[in-house]
């Protein structure tokens, strides 16, 4: 199966929807036939790296051998931007979760200005204080 969203005026993703696989020109035909602009996404597709339907034996996703199906970045989903100008075919950007990260350019992804605690425990990011504040519930 092939995955599509719709972009709204400004390129956000207002629609996420399921087409067939073997219909190369889906992406052109829903534009054409509805009047909105669609663009195909990947569902295996995260941060640049394509990855196969399986996991490790710690539940990871193991990337594909053939990243040549990584597809404009990531996934699509509601709220999502479609930046055309980014790699070969553009890019789906998630929204930007707080105002003091930034985007990577090589993943698509926002990063927290400061790395996220390798210590085993749960944190959230705290935007005030711009730093991340261990769960401890």
């Amino acid at each position: 199966m092939s995955h599509f969203a719709k972009l709204d005026e400004n390129n956000v993703v207002t629609f996420v929807t399921v087409g067939r696989q073997e219909d190369d020109g889906l992406e052109a035909e829903l534009t054409a036939r509805t009047g909105d602009v669609y663009r195909q996404t990947s569902y295996n597709t995260y941060g640049g790296v394509h990855y196969t339907q399986e996991s490790d034996d710690e539940g990871n996703r193991i990337p594909s051998a053939d990243q040549s199906k990584a597809f404009r970045f990531n996934y699509a989903g509601i709220g999502y931007t479609f930046d055309p100008d980014k790699g070969t075919d553009g890019a789906f950007i998630p929204p930007k979760p707080y105002d003091s990260w930034v985007l990577d350019e090589d993943t698509c992804l926002w990063e927290a200005p400061v790395a996220y605690p390798e210590d085993g425990n749960a944190y959230t990011w705290n935007e005030e204080a711009g730093d991340w504040v261990e769960v401890t519930e």
